[in-house]
């Protein structure tokens, strides 16, 4: 059965894997036209996926799909597609603007080249695209403009881990704002969804999301049923909106989102760019670990830590061996305050590596910063160091891909105490 987008034409950023395709594969069942703009036209070394794989799945789901090569820093590349996908289909009824670029780095460790990156992708893309595809939008019976960007809150916990990549994902925020209010009496719809959770991609993966990451994260399906209630909707009535995946499909009357659960019953792992009720059940009690300031009765009874960051030291010295060293390559410091204040290191790159007190030798690849009650909690396994540093509690300077190794040496350590 055709569904309310049959027939109806997706020009969409960035869909070759992920978020993207998931919003392609939805709309297809209905019987959509779907364009992939991307620039994945070979197979990245460690991605999977290309325009050409993701035109497959398209077409199996039930819709018809041009893939396009397209880096939306282009102009004149996206040009080029907007004027090939109206030759093919006759016109534009919906942009969706996901492609992204991502650097957690802080202003010191994040380099030029990767700022504008950024900046040229996520705010000017977004920009570029909605320009280019709004002639052709207002010839639409319902034409909407969704982008994958989070609510404007704000508040400076969101930028001063990373004010670069913050700037340029709340520069596509501002294009909702401001897009929805200028083309509203058009209607043309311009609305901004944002996951609830961690969306487990292919390339959260590739940046070393193993097992233990995936657990506390859904699947792109709750994105792509989300983005589809959204752009069904009257264009002229819903707009100028900042929508949350997990919100808009429980409007929609859903309520069993287990099923979008990489691992259902695990706690999950709340995104970036939201505040959070700490007694929120999506995240099964596990949110208490999250946040500063939060419910200290819950942890009131962690008992005095003595001497528990050398233990913690001593666990991971007894861990380590040259193949550990040669997976992860890396030094880190640790710079702790609180009751065992002091400076701790890492080695991973040289030998067999070492860990102990007082400063790394030489140059750190990763410095960490936090409390040493909850560097304690982080490698006991009760509180996550994504979670940790997305709320603020862990600060890093540095390499973030290698910080990102880091976690997984800490479940293996975890699974030895």
């Amino acid at each position: 059965m055709k569904g309310q987008l049959a027939g109806k034409t997706l020009f969409i950023s960035g869909a070759s894997r992920g978020i993207g395709l998931a919003i392609a594969e939805r709309a297809a069942r209905d019987g959509a036209n779907i364009v992939i703009a991307a620039k994945t036209a070979t197979p990245h070394p460690k991605l999977p996926g290309t325009i050409y794989t993701a035109a497959e799945s398209i077409e199996k789901a039930g819709g018809k799909c041009l893939p396009c090569v397209v880096d939306i820093r282009d102009e004149s590349a996206v040009k080029a597609a907007v004027n090939e996908t109206v030759a093919k289909f006759g016109g534009i009824d919906v942009l969706i603007n996901n492609a992204s670029a991502i650097n957690l780095s802080g202003t010191e460790a994040l380099e030029m080249k990767r700022y504008d990156l950024m900046q040229s992708i996520n705010t000017r893309g977004t920009y570029l695209c909605s320009k280019v595809c709004i002639p052709h939008l207002k010839k639409s019976s319902n034409p909407h403009i969704l982008n994958l960007s989070p609510p404007l809150l704000m508040d400076a916990k969101w930028f001063k881990n990373h004010v670069g990549y913050t700037m340029a994902k709340y520069g596509m925020s501002m294009c909702v704002l401001g897009m929805a209010a200028e083309f509203k009496d058009v209607g043309i719809a311009v609305n901004a969804l944002w996951p609830k959770t961690a969306i487990y991609t292919a390339a959260m993966e590739m940046l070393g999301g193993g097992e233990h990451v995936k657990a506390s994260c859904r699947t792109a399906d709750i994105c792509g049923d989300a983005a589809y209630a959204i752009i069904t909707k009257d264009s002229r009535s819903f707009t100028g909106n900042f929508c949350v995946d997990e919100d808009v499909l429980r409007n929609e009357g859903v309520t069993d989102f287990e099923k979008y659960a990489c691992q259902p019953g695990h706690p999950l792992q709340p995104d970036f760019f939201l505040d959070f009720d700490p007694k929120d059940p999506t995240f099964q009690g596990d949110v208490s670990q999250l946040y500063s300031g939060g419910d200290e009765s819950k942890t009131a009874s962690v008992p005095a830590l003595g001497s528990e960051v050398k233990g913690m030291f001593d666990l991971i010295q007894n861990h380590l061996n040259e193949k550990v060293v040669q997976t992860t390559g890396a030094v880190f410091q640790f710079e702790l305050s609180g009751p065992e204040k002091g400076t701790w290191h890492l080695d991973l790159k040289t030998g067999a590596g070492a860990a102990g007190s007082g400063a790394s030798p030489g140059e750190p690849d990763v410095t960490f910063k936090m409390d040493s009650k909850d560097f304690v909690k982080m490698f006991k396994g009760e509180l996550k160091a994504t979670s940790a540093f997305m709320s603020g509690k862990l600060k890093i300077k540095g390499d973030i891909g290698k910080a990102m190794k880091l976690e997984k040496l800490m479940g293996n350590v975890k699974s030895k105490m």
